[in-house]
């Protein structure tokens, strides 16, 4: 029997890659169960299951799926890092996601190095075929929403990038300030583009920046409202070691701005403070996700 669930896993094999940047590449992936996939918006997330000792992934299709991969030992479980879809035809099966590659540092990053056609990999992905709500993704903007902060570093450029091209197919188009964090210049690539998108990119040239240390600094040139100065609130402190910093927005009917902030935790932690005690932007204006923490694996 089909699964009805909100996420499902997805057999799927490598159909082709290509480069996008030096440091981004897009993988291909492909099987006719891909046709049951659906995506809610642009930053849509997934979890996608890798090789083990040159085993593919077989992770259980019925029943709880995470309980059953976390209840393993940690030696026996097979990798499973998160990712965005980036694009998806379902109609030819197909599903587009852009990796991140740093070498032979992690799973992930290393899978996707030596990839070729025909390998295969397990997603946990949106099931179109769902009875119930499907979540997992955080871009909500109020309708009529005027005025847009977007930041992301290179593991966020993907869902950024579906952003800003979902944005420019608006009637209405916002005013929007994006600011890009990659390694080097070389990682720029095309983006939608329109007269209220103003774009800055932040290569991290300097070997000695940390990831997010651009984003960072750059959050204080960003054109923001005028906040209530916030100073004496007490922001409640996160251990980003042990959990993933994360906050969603809740959009205000009517509201003028919207921010929409994700990458490296450190980086999205600091940018959380200056934005609420410093600026005193309303935080149901913001959403502030870590993406990854530098040096630390997220499950």
């Amino acid at each position: 029997m089909t699964s009805t669930q909100p996420y499902r896993i997805f057999d799927v094999t490598l159909a082709r890659f290509a480069d996008v940047s030096p440091h981004l590449r897009r993988l291909t992936f492909t099987g006719p169960e891909v046709a049951d996939m659906t995506t809610m918006a642009p930053d849509q997330r997934i979890k996608i299951f890798f090789p083990r000792d040159g085993i593919a992934p077989d992770v259980p299709k019925d029943g709880d799926w995470y309980k059953s991969w976390k209840a393993l030992p940690v030696a026996d479980r097979v990798p499973m890092r998160t990712y965005t879809i980036r694009h998806l035809r379902a109609e030819q099966c197909e599903v587009d996601i852009d990796f991140v590659l740093h070498g032979e540092t992690g799973p992930a990053s290393r899978w996707a190095t030596r990839a070729q056609p025909g390998d295969r990999v397990q997603m946990s992905a949106p099931n179109r075929l769902s009875r119930s709500p499907i979540d997992g993704f955080e871009w909500k903007p109020p309708a009529g929403v005027r005025h847009i902060l977007l930041m992301a570093d290179e593991t966020a450029l993907p869902a950024l990038a579906g952003i800003l091209e979902e944005l420019s197919a608006r009637p209405n188009l916002p005013r929007v300030e994006a600011f890009v964090e990659v390694p080097s210049n070389e990682d720029r690539i095309a983006l939608a583009d329109w007269g209220g998108l103003t774009l800055h990119w932040l290569a991290r040239e300097d070997a000695d920046l940390r990831p997010g240390d651009l984003m960072i600094d750059a959050v204080r040139r960003a054109r923001l409202p005028q906040g209530a100065a916030a100073a004496d609130l007490v922001l409640e402190d996160i251990d980003i070691d042990a959990n993933v910093p994360w906050e969603r927005a809740q959009p205000i009917d009517g509201g003028d701005f919207y921010a929409w902030i994700a990458g490296e935790s450190e980086a999205v932690m600091a940018i959380r403070r200056f934005l609420i005690k410093e600026r005193g932007l309303d935080r149901r204006t913001l959403n502030l996700m870590g993406y990854w923490r530098f040096g630390k694996v997220y499950e």
